[in-house]
């Protein structure tokens, strides 16, 4: 009950943030797309979110081949998407609604404070 909990938590966490500030590869994406090519933030977040999906796939095909030494957790990624699917379904609505200086706002504040825990943990 407390692993399910977890990672619905954790699946819930990571698709509202993934939602609203293309976090993973929009880490990188999100900030190149508005700086660099112009786009406004809402439609550089979708389409980070978009690109994330292809290299998502591929990887996980990549990691799921026999006789790697990565074994993926089925039992968990179907937790954990079934949170990360209902809170990015939220989270997309919400991003409509919000101004994209506060999307901009909320990206900055979570990468500074994964960052600083980051930095701090071992």
């Amino acid at each position: 009950m407390k692993i399910t909990l977890i990672a619905l938590t954790a699946g819930a966490a990571a698709g509202l943030l993934g939602a609203l500030c293309g976090v993973g590869g929009g880490i990188v994406m999100v900030p190149i797309f508005t700086t660099a090519l112009g786009i406004e933030h809402k439609n550089a977040i979708a389409t980070s979110l978009a690109v994330i999906v292809i290299t998502a796939l591929v990887a996980t095909i990549n990691n799921a081949r026999p006789h790697t030494t990565v074994n993926i957790d089925w039992r968990i990624v179907a937790i954990t998407a079934t949170g990360a699917a209902i809170a990015a379904w939220w989270g997309s609505d919400l991003m409509h609604q919000l101004k994209s200086p506060i999307l901009t706002k909320i990206f900055a504040i979570t990468l500074i404070l994964f960052g600083v825990k980051m930095l701090i943990t071992k």
